[in-house]
């Protein structure tokens, strides 16, 4: 059977407990986000990389390339997953890494940088942590500019590309929190669209955020630079207004989707003119025949992992 959501149970607890080409940030206190050596020339569609940092390296992402021509296979790397959590004192929402994921960001010279200075974008995904704050329950447009803030200042700091929005886990209602309402997320993504105009902003395609993207007369679909089937081993059309070149109805975990689903939906994405390709769960074993499997279709080539 497909797998139908990715399997987070520890990413939740550990919580608990503690795309197109885009410029990159300014100095940062850990560091400049250097700017990229140009990648070899690839054609085709732009490969996406979950990466759950509590079991496994960033660095992962950078250790496949192309046997013909050595591009990069992957383009974007996400770091899953900071959370949006809940101050039940103030009754705001604020984010919060656990300690696996503070680890990354204070260590961005080198879990971040050398990813960068490859080409490939290293983007943040936040998630819901059962906590009832959610990003379809910001109570009015300041509370939710106020979080953006938080989201494009991060963004800054650790010289990220950008953040990637995941609307589960959050158990809205939680701590005496509002049920998803219709204006919130609006007002959210406006935000922050407008306080980092030249960076990546993605949508994990599930939850209630994700179907609330009209407000008021103001449609954000066009603020996202790219969208993406939820549901791994599986094809589904993401229901947001953007061109087949952003969007990913793809979905595999690596390991988990077997190698001839990953190979029939990288060649629909190709036959049918879509733009990305989604993968989840890379870790650090030598997935280059699970890689190749996708890549044969996208690109024509195999894939080279080199340790």
């Amino acid at each position: 059977m497909f797998t139908l959501v990715r399997s987070r149970a520890r990413t939740a607890a550990l919580a608990l407990s503690a795309v197109a080409a885009l410029a990159f940030g300014a100095t940062t206190s850990t560091g400049a986000a250097a700017a990229p050596a140009p990648a070899p020339a690839k054609q085709g569609p732009t490969s996406v990389a979950y990466v759950e940092v509590n079991d496994n390296s960033m660095l992962n992402v950078g250790k496949y390339t192309l046997a013909k021509g050595g591009g990069n296979v992957f383009d974007v790397a996400v770091i899953f997953a900071a959370n949006i959590n809940y101050d039940t004192t103030k009754k705001s929402a604020y984010l919060h890494f656990n300690e696996n994921v503070q680890r990354v960001l204070d260590n961005a010279a080198t879990q971040i940088r050398p990813l960068q200075q490859k080409g490939i974008k290293v983007v943040l995904s936040v998630l819901g942590n059962h906590q009832g704050a959610g990003f379809a329950n910001f109570p009015n447009q300041q509370a939710a500019s106020a979080f953006a803030k938080q989201l494009s200042d991060t963004v800054t700091k650790y010289g990220l590309d950008g953040i990637d929005f995941d609307d589960e886990y959050a158990e809205y209602g939680n701590n005496g929190t509002g049920q998803p309402n219709a204006s919130s997320f609006v007002h959210l993504v406006t935000a922050l669209r407008a306080n980092m105009p030249n960076k990546i902003i993605s949508l994990y395609n599930i939850g209630p955020a994700a179907s609330r993207l009209s407000y008021g007369g103001v449609n954000i679909s066009s603020k996202f630079d790219y969208a993406w089937n939820p549901y791994y081993g599986t094809w589904q059309v993401p229901g947001i207004a953007l061109p087949k070149s952003k969007l990913s109805p793809a979905a595999v975990e690596i390991g988990r989707t077997s190698q001839s689903t990953a190979a029939n939906l990288a060649r629909r994405t190709v036959s049918e003119g879509y733009g990305v390709y989604l993968t989840y769960n890379l870790n650090g074993a030598d997935r280059s025949a699970d890689v190749s499997a996708f890549t044969r279709e996208l690109y024509g080539s195999d894939a080279v992992y080199t340790p």
